[in-house]
C-alpha cells in the first residue's frame, strides 16, 4: 500500500513539474518555452553588461573630472584635460537640424503614401524609402563629400550668408564642411526611418475614423487631419526613433562635419559629435585617462540613445495598443 502511495506521489510531482514548464503539461513545450525565455533574457543581460563595462572603464575619468566633464570645453590630450561639452553641443545641434528638416518631409511622404497615392504608385515609392534606409552610412558619407558638401558650398551657404548673415547662425567662412552639412546629412539618413514608422502608425488608425469624418462632410484634407491627430503619440515615437538614429550616427557625420572640438554659433563652422570623437580618437588613446574619457563619452551616448529609443517605443506601442482595442 505504501509503495502504491509513493508511486502516485511521484507521478503527481512529475505532473506538477511538467505543468510548471508548460500549461499544457507537455515537456517539449516547456523546454521550448524555457529556451525562448532564456533568449529574451539574454538581451537584458547584454544591455546590463554593456552599461557595467562602460561604467567600469570610465571610472578613472569620472573620479578625476566628475560632473565638470559635462561642462568643460577643453579637450587636450597633451595636457590630460578632457571635457565633453563641445561633443555634446555638436551632437545636439546636428541632430536638431536633422529633425527639423526630416520631420516635415517624412510626414508629407507618409501622408501621401497612406492617404493619397494609388497602390501602383505607393508600392514603388515605399520600396525606395526602405532602400534608402538600408544604404550603409559610409556610402552616405562619400556622397556627402563629393556631392552634398560642394553643392552647399557653391549654391546654398553663400545665399544663406547674404540673406541671413545678420544672424550669428549664418556667419563665418564657407567651406561646405560643418554643422549644417552634418545636420542635412543626418536628415537624409533619418527620413526613411521616420517615414516608415509614421506610415505604419497612420495605417494603424481605424478606417472608422476616416469614414466618420467623411460622413460628416469633411474634405480629404480635414479627414487627413483627423487621422494625424489620432496618430500623434505614434508620430512622436517615430520622431524620437529618428532622433535616436541621428544621435548615434558615426561614419557619415564624421566625413562631413569637420571634426573640430569647439563651440561656435555659426552653422558653417566645423564641429564634432560624440560618436565621431570616439571613432576618430579611440585608436590614438594611449594614456589611461584619455581612454577612460572616450569610454565615458560612449557611456553618455549609450544612456541618452537608450532613453530616447525607449521613450519612442512606448509612444508607438501606445498608438498600436489603442488601435487594437478600437478594432
Amino acid at each position: 500500500m505504501n509503495q502504491i502511495t509513493n508511486a502516485n506521489s511521484q507521478r503527481k510531482n512529475a505532473g506538477q513539474w511538467r505543468f510548471a514548464l508548460s500549461p499544457t503539461g507537455n515537456a517539449g513545450d516547456g523546454i521550448f518555452r524555457g529556451l525562448m525565455f532564456a533568449a529574451a533574457l539574454l538581451i537584458l543581460v547584454i544591455v546590463v553588461v554593456m552599461i557595467v563595462a562602460l561604467a567600469a572603464k570610465s571610472t578613472l575619468s569620472i573620479q578625476r573630472f566628475g560632473f565638470g566633464f559635462l561642462t568643460s570645453r577643453e579637450w587636450d590630450p597633451v595636457k590630460g584635460q578632457f571635457g565633453a561639452l563641445p561633443f555634446i553641443y555638436g551632437t545636439v545641434v546636428s541632430s536638431a537640424i536633422a529633425v527639423l528638416i526630416a520631420v516635415p518631409l517624412s510626414l508629407g511622404i507618409a501622408v501621401f503614401l497612406v492617404e493619397q497615392a494609388p497602390s501602383y504608385l505607393a508600392r514603388p515609392i515605399t520600396f525606395m524609402v526602405e532602400l534608402l534606409a538600408a544604404i550603409p552610412s559610409v556610402v552616405y558619407g562619400l556622397w556627402g563629400i563629393f556631392v552634398l558638401a560642394p553643392f552647399l558650398r557653391v549654391h546654398v551657404e553663400p545665399r544663406l550668408g547674404s540673406w541671413l548673415g545678420w544672424l550669428p547662425l549664418f556667419r563665418g567662412s564657407i567651406t561646405g564642411i560643418g554643422l549644417l552639412t552634418g545636420g542635412i546629412m543626418l536628415a537624409i539618413m533619418v527620413t526613411p526611418i521616420i517615414t516608415a514608422v509614421v506610415r505604419d502608425v497612420l495605417e494603424a488608425v481605424p478606417n472608422s475614423q476616416r469614414e466618420a469624418a467623411l460622413a460628416l462632410g469633411a474634405t480629404k484634407w480635414e479627414t487627413t487631419r483627423v487621422v494625424l491627430v489620432n496618430g500623434v503619440p505614434g508620430i512622436a515615437g517615430a520622431v524620437m526613433l529618428g532622433l535616436g538614429r541621428a544621435l548615434g550616427e558615426t561614419m557619415a557625420v564624421t566625413m562631413v562635419i569637420g571634426n573640430r572640438a569647439e563651440i561656435s554659433a555659426s552653422l558653417f563652422a566645423p564641429s564634432y559629435t560624440i560618436a565621431s570623437a570616439i571613432a576618430n580618437e579611440f585608436t590614438e588613446a594611449t594614456g589611461d585617462i584619455y581612454l577612460s574619457s572616450l569610454v565615458e563619452l560612449g557611456l553618455i551616448l549609450f544612456l541618452v540613445t537608450f532613453a530616447v529609443n525607449g521613450l519612442a517605443r512606448v509612444l508607438v506601442w501606445n498608438v498600436t495598443r489603442r488601435s487594437g482595442a478600437a478594432a
